[in-house]
């Protein structure tokens, strides 16, 4: 049972994790277009620096700790292939998660480096990667090859 609490937590943070890495990049499309310092333009920031403080960083540690409990009572996972998949896929996303870190600093300091329709291309990446780790962990293929 202590297990099955713990899975269902660690689900609830990978939702709260991905809401955030959906949404952030959707955000930026929209902030992207504002002038810097102005009241939009404040207010984008307030709101993208809450989503990512309040909401997805704290995410990104819960679903860390919990994953690293739910792993520890099944260290035989490291031996599956589709299991080192979704470990790497993870991975992307928590990298993916402090790029938009960095993304949201440039922002803060008035950068708008990119084009609006990068935004509108890296917000699907969360969603790719999500679609991916989905499909192993339900799959379970063999993806060894011999």
């Amino acid at each position: 049972m202590f297990y099955d609490i713990i899975k269902s937590f660690h689900l609830v943070s990978v939702i709260s994790w991905m809401v955030g890495l959906l949404y952030l990049p959707r955000l930026f499309v929209y902030h992207n277009d504002t002038k810097h310092l102005s009241t939009i333009d404040k207010t984008f920031l307030l709101m993208e620096f809450r989503l990512l403080n309040y909401i997805m960083t704290p995410a990104l540690f819960v679903t860390y700790l919990l994953g690293f409990i739910l792993v520890f009572n099944n260290l035989y996972f490291f031996e599956e292939s589709y299991f080192q998949a979704k470990l790497f896929f993870v991975f992307c996303l928590t990298i993916f998660h402090f790029y938009l870190s960095i993304l949201y600093k440039d922002f803060k300091k008035g950068y708008r480096i990119n084009k609006t329709r990068f935004y509108r291309i890296i917000n699907e990446i969360p969603t790719i990667l999500m679609i991916l780790i989905i499909l192993l962990i339900f799959v379970k293929p063999n993806l060894y090859v011999i």
